[in-house]
């Protein structure tokens, strides 16, 4: 039986990633030409891993970047519900100063002030993406009791949802370093752990 690891992959490349565009309502555009190369190359990362099961948000970005990483292990990608990026309201599909602005002064209030009802403008609170977010993890651990499993989701939900389930994922890390694209962030059960998660590995940083 091999620990039950749960890796977090961000989607590869988008055309709103270009242009930083808050980008939160499913189905969403497809993958770049770069993007396409991301997911290949993150397959290739997770290759040698004991992978036993593949998930992907509803998002049309997440399903090309996990069917590259299910082809390697030979398994079909499962779409799983609650998983989708942070929906930002009223913030969606800008990329303009003030928009980035609001959106990371949300998020902040959330990792560093710990204030998880505060929504996005006209969106979501953390508190509403982590019921659904969360609840979609647990259905993974019952369905999957050893094994690596890997869940292609999106760079916001990722750092909120991973930051409330390891308890060694400091505020700020959570809250100022993003995730590129094609990035993971790797948890391993931890029955120890008030959670009963840690955090092995955030974007290439490796965690104690």
């Amino acid at each position: 039986m091999s620990p039950r690891r749960l890796v977090l992959v961000r989607h590869g490349q988008t055309s709103s990633n270009v242009i930083n565009s808050l980008d939160s309502k499913p189905p969403g555009p497809p993958l770049t030409e770069e993007g396409r190369r991301q997911a290949s190359a993150v397959a290739q990362v997770l290759s040698s891993e004991p992978v036993v099961a593949v998930y992907a948000s509803v998002a049309v970005r997440a399903m090309q970047t996990a069917a590259a990483i299910a082809a390697v292990h030979g398994l079909a990608v499962e779409i799983l519900e609650g998983v989708q990026e942070v929906y930002v309201g009223e913030l969606d599909s800008r990329n303009d100063d003030e928009a980035l602005r609001t959106f990371f002064a949300v998020f902040d209030s959330w990792t560093a002030g710990g204030d998880l009802d505060i929504p996005m403008p006209g969106g979501e609170s953390a508190s509403q993406v982590l019921c659904r977010y969360l609840g979609a993890v647990r259905v993974i651990s019952e369905r999957h009791p050893d094994g690596t499993v890997v869940l292609v989701s999106h760079g916001a939900a990722i750092r909120l949802a991973s930051f409330a389930l390891a308890d060694n994922i400091a505020s700020d890390l959570a809250g100022t370093h993003l995730l590129a694209n094609a990035a993971t962030v790797v948890l391993e059960t931890d029955l120890g752990a008030p959670t009963g998660w840690r955090c092995l590995e955030w974007g290439g940083i490796a965690l104690s």
